[in-house]
Formats: structure tokens, C-alpha cells, sequence
């Protein structure tokens, strides 16, 4: 009978020392709950001349991962090393070797997890990443486990904390965006190249992740419409603010009898929307189940403490495995054939934004173009250019397809300056 279990860490960084900090300070706790010692054993450094302030005892630090990840005395290996080849490299060297991996790389699982998966299942081992989206919300198992008996309609989430941070400096503080975006950096939100984060790629690993696992299929990168926040424009928070919307950096994913639709996006929410009111670094998750209806789950998207806690929670669920002795028997086969919906079949309202000469006739043509393409208009509301021969005006379209929202931008480029223009979410209470 097993009275230990030993761990070989990956990493001792930001999210390394979060994990090596809980596992020291929760031992009783752990030990109460599995019946068992937890132990680091062996930890993966890049420079073992650096000094540390870390728990462990440096005795078990080495540069070499095979030593780690081939030794017999390891039951689990937590990847938290970062980056994308040496990583993967490492959780497939590792469930080949026969152990349960933990991992936290949301772009390792968002572009591999499928085949990664798909070995843990062969080899029969554990392989979980909670901590690869969403920092310290337990969205995963929520889709996992909590969830299980219900079938997701869809789900919408903050789940980048950096361009959360930004906008909601842009709109509470006044900032422009540079100024935003050099406060993340100062406070260690941004990275000194964001643009993963404010670009969308981020969030568009996490939602590839996300909409694989609530749908049951393989969904790709390259399968998700990704627009990053730069498309924000000067003025387009207040513009939103006075339709009583709130503009995010939203991701979402949808199933019909049409597909699977998947974007990364700055959209138009009700003020009254629950994501509305996320500010600052935090993450949520807003799920639509057939039989539950709407829930959210709203916490600390990164940071050390709250990523590793998402990581132990793994290391917890691979060791009660292990003494249950039912390591990789939860199968990751996708149940469906992955069907992503096309532009035609995907709906909304939209906001455009456009700047147009001010004279006799342009709103005909504008309305004609419209018309060309099926999409009729809410509302129209004109305000003043810095031009006095020009005018800016805003359009609200009624719910219509993005194929004819996309036809209609193109042919108003023809004629106009199109300043900026969003997706719609829901009903304002303006």
C-alpha cells in the first residue's frame, strides 16, 4: 500500500514556485484528504547558480529533464515550464514513459492536446490542464465533471486578463490604450510583447480548448475568427456606452443544428450582462446549458497562487487515481465530427461605425447598400466629424448574417471611411 507519492516538477517559475509553495504549506490538508504524503522529488531548473526563494531543498534541482522524466520513482510529472516544443516534447516523453502529467500550457493543449490526449488514452495515463485556461476557475472540470449530464449550447468568456485590464482602464480611468497597456506592463499584467494578448491569440488558444471539451469534437486554432482590441477605435467606448453597451474582448463558441461557431472578439454587451461588469485582470466564463440554462464562473484568471491552485487540483485528481488505480480510464475520443459553421449561417446585430462626406445623397446610397444585401437597419444616428465637410454615423443593423455583414462593409468602403465595427451580444436596456 502506497504511503507517498512523488512528483517531478517542470519548471520552477511564476506558476513552479505557486505549486511548490501549496504543496509545502497543504500538507496536512493533503494528507487528510488522499491519506498519503504528497512530495516534490525533482525539480527542473534552467541555472541552478540563480538564487531561489522556493520551499524545496535545492539537493533535488537538476538541468537535465530526461533525469526527471525517466525516473522510476516518479508517479507524476507537472509541466509548467512554458513555451510550446520543449514542452510538448516533454508531456509526450512523459505518458510515454508511462506517468500522469499535469500540465498548465494552454498553447501546447490548444495546439496539440488532441494527439496528446489521444496517447494518454493509449498509454493509459492521466493527463489534465485545468490550469491552462482561466487561471484559478475550475472551468475544465466544471465541462468535465460538474456539467457532465447536460448538454452545452454554448459559452462566452473573458478569458484573457491583460486585455480585460486594458479596457477596463480605457473606460473607467479615461486611458488611451497605450497608456492601458503600459499600466498592465508596469503591473506585470502585459507582457513586454502583448501582442499574443491583444492580438487574440491568447484567448483563441483558450476558446480552442474550451469549445473542444464542451462540445465533444476536435476544434483547431484555425478554426476560430480571431479580432484583436487594436480594432478599438477612439470614441467607441462612449459610442457603445450611449446604446447602454459595454465593449469586451469576448470569446465565444455556439452549437446548432448548423455547427460550431468560434470567435475571439471585441463585441458589444449589455451593460446589464453579467461578463459586462468583469473588470480589470479578472476572467469569467458564461455557460449555456439545455438543461441547467445559464451559469458563470468568475475568478482570478492568472497570477501565481490562483494558476498553481488550478494545478494541485490536478495533482490531487492524478493521485487519488493512483490509489484507486484507475489512472487513464477516462477516454478523450471526440463523440462528434467537427462541423464549423459557415458565414451564412452565422447571426447577429451589428454596429457600424463610418465616416462619410456630408452631403445631399449619401445616406441613400448608404441604405441602398443595405438593401443590396438583405441587412436592414435599427437605427441611424449622425454626429459630428472633426470635418466639417464630413459627417460620422452609426448604424445598428437588425439580427443579420456575418456573410451579408462582411458584403455590406466591403461595399460601403467604396464610398466611406469605415471607422470601426462590432458584433452585437444581446439586448442593451437603453
Amino acid at each position: 500500500m502506497r504511503n507517498e507519492i512523488s512528483i517531478g516538477l517542470l519548471g520552477l517559475g511564476t506558476v513552479g514556485s505557486g505549486v511548490a509553495t501549496i504543496l509545502q504549506q497543504h500538507q496536512e490538508d493533503l494528507r487528510h484528504k488522499l491519506g498519503v504524503q504528497v512530495a516534490i522529488k525533482k525539480v527542473l531548473i534552467k541555472d541552478t547558480t540563480k538564487e531561489r526563494l522556493s520551499p524545496l531543498d535545492s539537493s533535488i534541482f537538476t538541468t537535465d529533464i530526461e533525469e526527471v522524466i525517466n525516473d522510476p520513482s516518479l508517479d507524476i510529472i507537472v509541466e509548467v515550464m512554458g513555451g510550446m516544443k520543449g514542452a510538448k516534447q516533454a508531456i509526450e516523453n512523459a505518458l510515454r514513459a508511462g506517468k500522469q502529467v499535469v500540465t498548465a500550457n494552454k498553447d501546447v493543449m490548444a495546439e496539440h492536446g488532441h494527439e496528446l490526449l489521444k496517447l494518454a488514452d493509449e498509454k493509459k495515463c492521466d493527463l489534465f490542464y485545468e490550469a491552462s485556461v482561466a487561471g484559478g476557475i475550475p472551468i475544465i472540470r466544471t465541462l468535465e465533471d460538474g456539467l457532465a449530464s447536460d448538454r452545452i449550447a454554448g459559452l462566452m468568456g473573458i478569458v484573457n486578463g491583460t486585455t480585460n485590464f486594458i479596457l477596463t482602464k480605457m473606460k473607467q480611468e479615461n486611458m488611451s490604450y497605450e497608456e492601458a497597456l503600459v499600466k498592465a506592463t508596469e503591473l506585470g499584467f502585459a507582457e513586454a510583447d502583448p501582442s499574443s494578448d491583444v492580438d487574440g491569440w491568447d484567448a483563441a488558444r483558450k476558446m480552442v480548448i474550451l469549445s473542444s471539451l464542451a462540445f465533444s469534437t476536435e476544434v483547431r486554432l484555425e478554426d476560430v475568427l480571431v479580432r484583436g482590441m487594436k480594432e478599438i477605435q477612439a470614441g467607441d467606448l462612449q459610442i457603445a456606452e450611449g446604446f447602454g453597451y459595454t465593449i469586451k474582448m469576448v470569446g465565444s463558441s455556439n452549437k446548432d443544428e448548423d455547427g460550431i461557431e468560434v470567435a475571439v472578439e471585441p463585441i458589444l454587451l449589455p451593460n446589464l450582462h453579467p461578463l459586462a461588469s468583469v473588470n480589470n485582470e479578472f476572467n469569467a466564463v458564461y455557460i449555456h446549458g439545455e438543461a441547467v440554462g445559464e451559469t458563470m464562473l468568475y475568478g482570478p484568471g492568472a497570477g501565481s497562487l490562483p494558476t498553481a491552485t488550478s494545478v494541485v487540483s490536478d495533482i490531487i485528481a492524478a493521485c487519488r487515481n493512483l490509489l484507486l488505480e484507475v489512472n487513464g480510464k477516462r477516454l478523450h475520443a471526440a463523440q462528434h465530427d467537427l462541423v464549423i459553421k459557415e458565414d451564412k449561417s452565422c447571426f447577429a446585430k451589428y454596429l457600424h461605425r463610418l465616416l462619410v462626406n456630408d452631403q445631399v445623397g449619401v445616406l441613400t446610397q448608404l441604405t441602398a447598400i443595405y438593401s443590396k444585401h438583405g441587412a436592414s437597419l435599427q437605427s441611424v444616428m449622425q454626429h459630428p466629424a472633426e470635418n466639417e465637410d464630413q459627417a460620422e454615423l452609426v448604424l445598428l443593423t437588425h439580427r443579420i448574417s456575418r456573410e451579408q455583414h462582411l458584403k455590406v462593409i466591403k461595399d460601403i468602403k467604396s464610398m466611406a471611411s469605415v471607422i470601426s465595427h462590432y458584433r452585437i451580444e444581446g439586448e442593451s436596456a437603453t
